[in-house]
């Protein structure tokens, strides 16, 4: 199974790969934040070989959860492959942190400042070839009456500006909480399972671009996940937590 673990400087071409685009799940799987990689074009935006691979510049652990979730549920799977730090993928591009100038508390040098003509690529080249593929793989899916659900997949750091952050995993839903009430209740059967409902995040942080454009606005089911990054770090924590995931997603959506 795929970790995720590509070079920082490596080039990304395209900026978005799909897997199992003829899955026969009626979950549609998405994974913004899979990749740390940088093209070319922009060095190294002036962060070091360490900060390029913390959680600032992508989700650790998310892809290979996401790939190994796809085959299991026979789903389709959209994946990124430019870090966050071009271009913040599940944030609507005039938002003012879609192009983070500030991350957490790094700064990025090589974002401060942007002239209108390089933001305006980045926008083009990035965040609307990504979403323009997932539209193209969703649109015919949800005609046919084979797409009912779109699922995106995240993790997120133990600790945040010096706060720990308690919660195995977060389940992110706005008005729709359909599927996410549907997974709560099988991840609450484990007692030891810390499980956090619009945890560490919620729809008002903005974070839920991704899911307002692909599924809320065509009546799709939406459904946000968070997982703890020290728990999907290596590839047995990726298929234990895709293997707990697995069945209660295909539950889920059997419902909707």
């Amino acid at each position: 199974m795929a970790t995720g673990q590509e070079p920082a400087t490596q080039v990304a071409e395209p900026v978005a790969l799909v897997e199992n685009p003829q899955g026969r799940s009626s979950i549609l799987l998405i994974c913004e934040h899979a990749s740390r990689q940088l093209p070319d074009r922009y060095g190294t935006l002036g962060l070091t070989p360490e900060q390029l691979e913390s959680h600032i510049a992508w989700d650790p652990g998310a892809l290979g959860v996401a790939k190994e979730l796809s085959r299991l549920l026979d789903a389709p799977l959209i994946y990124a492959t430019v870090s966050r730090l071009v271009l913040d993928l599940n944030r609507d591009p005039s938002a003012p942190d879609s192009i983070w100038t500030l991350s957490e508390r790094t700064t990025i040098p090589a974002n401060q400042n942007l002239d209108p003509a390089e933001r305006a690529y980045r926008v083009r080249e990035v965040y609307e070839a990504f979403h323009g593929t997932v539209d193209g793989v969703i649109e015919p899916r949800v005609k046919a009456g084979q797409t009912r659900s779109v699922v995106s997949i995240h993790s997120f750091t133990p600790v945040y500006r010096d706060v720990q952050r308690p919660w195995h995993i977060g389940l992110i839903h706005d008005h729709d909480a359909r599927f996410a009430k549907s997974v709560e209740a099988g991840l609450r059967k484990d007692p030891a399972l810390n499980v956090g409902m619009n945890e560490p995040y919620s729809p008002a942080d903005r974070v839920f671009h991704t899911l307002e454009r692909h599924a809320e606005r065509r009546g799709l089911a939406p459904l946000m996940i968070e997982i703890r990054n020290d728990l999907i770090r290596t590839e047995d924590g990726q298929a234990s937590w895709a293997h707990r995931l697995a069945p209660l997603l295909r539950e889920g959506a059997q419902t909707l």
